[in-house]
């Protein structure tokens, strides 16, 4: 394999170091000594710098040996042919699922329990491409051959099938994108607890309606309500 590939794979890990560091407030007073010998997402993402290498390189069986060890311990799943950028930061990581033609851009964060899948059985590309410096929340899904566009977020446990345009915010089931408050999402650190839900706000506008139509209902004038009247059956009875 020779040089090329083991400087790479330092590089891409004093990378992943920096990125968990600057972007996981539980490392920012940790040493690189304690990143790399305890963060689970560091580890899984070591192993499958070497484990990528040894595909690329056409290594046979090693490559899938070291990621289903990988798996075993940290609870991270990362296909060795998957395409992963610089500065990936898994947090927590348990659950995180990257398939085979998964394509993952630089300062990407994953939490826990994302899902980059395939759809059906076809073969060729069948996983999503996660462009640059795009969040992806926990328990997200993204699924197929779509793309994630620059500075996008995802929002926990959205299921996602279509392509996000890029600076979008992503949430529901099935997703779609949203704005929050006209601006364009920017940063790693994303507020989950208040991103918008179209939903709720559909059930809040509806709901509003109906206040609002008996209210008006309560204020009708009595001759009025005489008029609307039926009065009697002219058939009797």
């Amino acid at each position: 394999m020779g040089n090329g590939p083991f400087a790479r794979i330092a590089s891409e890990v004093r990378c992943d170091v920096r990125a968990a560091r600057s972007r996981d407030p539980a490392a920012r007073a940790v040493s690189t000594a304690e990143i790399l010998g305890t963060w689970p997402g560091v580890h899984a993402l070591l192993a499958h710098r070497v484990a990528n290498a040894l595909h690329r390189g056409g290594v046979p069986v090693f490559p899938r040996m070291l990621a289903a060890v990988s798996r075993s311990l940290t609870g991270i799943e990362i296909h060795p042919a998957a395409v992963i950028g610089c500065g990936l930061f898994i947090d927590h990581g348990m659950g995180v699922v990257i398939g085979e033609t998964a394509e993952i851009g630089d300062n990407v964060t994953l939490y826990q329990g994302v899902t980059l899948g395939g759809t059906g059985f076809a073969t060729g590309k069948r996983h999503p491409t996660i462009q640059d410096n795009v969040t992806i929340g926990s328990g997200a899904k993204l699924l197929g051959p779509i793309v994630v566009g620059h500075g996008s977020k995802i929002g926990a446990n959205s299921v996602v099938i279509h392509d996000v345009p890029p600076n979008s915010t992503v949430v529901g089931n099935p997703g779609h994108p949203v704005r929050v408050e006209g601006r364009r999402p920017e940063g790693p650190d994303a507020d989950w607890v208040h991103l918008p839900d179209p939903i709720a706000d559909a059930i809040k506008a509806l709901s509003a309606r109906i206040t609002a139509l008996e209210e008006a209902e309560d204020v009708i004038p009595a001759d009025a309500e005489a008029s609307t009247s039926l009065g009697p059956n002219p058939a009797g009875g």
